[in-house]
């Protein structure tokens, strides 16, 4: 455990380095701390608390910086989340708007002002799809055995995808086969669909001579609207905190958080806020970045996720009160939708 002076010390120099990104020595650590202390008095106290990995040199003759180790015990015991203003509160909410068709809107909204707020990076994971049921279920022939597949969901979403039908379908089949498909599944939720669907090849068969190929359209589409919806605001941002990385590293670092290899860097904590620092993260690229990220429950659907990623040297105490800020509102927002749909 760390002697409250020492605290004070490490919370000095942490909050330096978030506002001048630039190391501090023990003659002006003496003026930034609350109670008088000597500058041979800093200078022993900051030897304790490197030797112990808290903080660090840059080079021999340098002030000190926080060590990944110095920022996981500050996040954990010493900050404090700042709370918003009523003005900063109102901008937000007047950001969001008032008029969404569908909840993936408000989670992309989220985003996006977010990333804006900070200049930083910003995903928002949608919740999943847990009572989510069918609204309806449509196919379009295109020609050329080509049909656009459509599925149309009690949240506002609807998903489709064209795909080439098995030869020997005609649109005469195709249109009995929608009619019955669709009287067979509308009401029925998400998770149960594949299953009905499945349920429905011997009567298919009747009307199709490959009714499999006709289910596979919509088991398509059904995953689509099954799987983590992820949305990113800022994606640039990243690169702004990349100094002294090679161009290879560069195009791994942008590509890194993409929709399809986000979700093993946001993979959402049960509950709360967590804050992941460093190679806490699963990348070797993200050694300078830190992650906060919150959960918020819809009260319909299940759990999604608002998260931050930026430097290392963020300022935790504004950034985790703004994330929480965020989590609540789309709770909120989330919330509201489901009442009026």
């Amino acid at each position: 455990m760390l002697t409250e002076r020492q605290l004070l010390i490490l919370e000095a120099v942490i909050r330096n380095y978030t506002e001048s990104g630039q190391p501090i020595g023990s003659k002006t650590l003496q003026q930034r701390l609350p109670v008088h202390v000597s500058s041979a008095t800093i200078r022993n106290e900051m030897a304790v608390l490197e030797q112990q990995d808290y903080i660090a040199k840059e080079h021999s003759s340098s002030g000190r910086i926080p060590s990944l180790k110095g920022y996981r015990y500050y996040v954990d015991n010493i900050v404090q989340p700042s709370q918003l203003d009523r003005t900063s509160l109102k901008n937000i909410r007047s950001s969001f708007g008032n008029e969404f068709q569908k909840v993936d809107e408000i989670v992309a909204t989220s985003a996006q002002i977010l990333s804006d707020l900070t200049s930083y990076t910003a995903i928002s994971l949608k919740p999943k799809a847990k009572d989510i049921r069918v609204e309806g279920l449509r196919i379009v022939p295109l020609g050329n055995q080509q049909v656009m597949g459509i599925l149309v969901t009690s949240d506002g979403t609807v998903e489709s995808q064209t795909f080439t039908m098995p030869a020997g379908i005609s649109s005469d089949e195709l249109e009995v086969a929608m009619r019955l498909l669709d009287d067979k599944i509308a009401g029925v939720p998400l998770s149960q669909v594949l299953v009905r669907l499945n349920d429905c090849l011997p009567l298919l068969s009747r009307y199709l001579h490959q009714p499999a190929g006709f289910v596979e359209v919509f088991g398509n589409i059904l995953d689509k609207a099954l799987k983590e919806q992820v949305y990113i605001g800022g994606k640039m941002n990243m690169l702004d905190f990349s100094k002294g990385a090679s161009l290879e590293q560069i195009k791994s670092l942008y590509s890194l958080v993409d929709q399809t290899k986000i979700g093993s860097l946001v993979t959402p904590a049960k509950s709360g806020i967590s804050v992941k620092l460093g190679d806490e993260l699963p990348s070797k690229l993200l050694q300078n970045y830190s992650l906060i990220s919150a959960t918020f429950d819809d009260g319909n659907n299940g759990q999604g996720m608002i998260a931050l990623l930026g430097p290392t040297n963020m300022p935790y105490s504004k950034m985790i009160g703004l994330v929480s800020v965020f989590r609540d509102e789309l709770t909120r927002r989330i919330t509201d939708y489901y009442q009026r749909f």
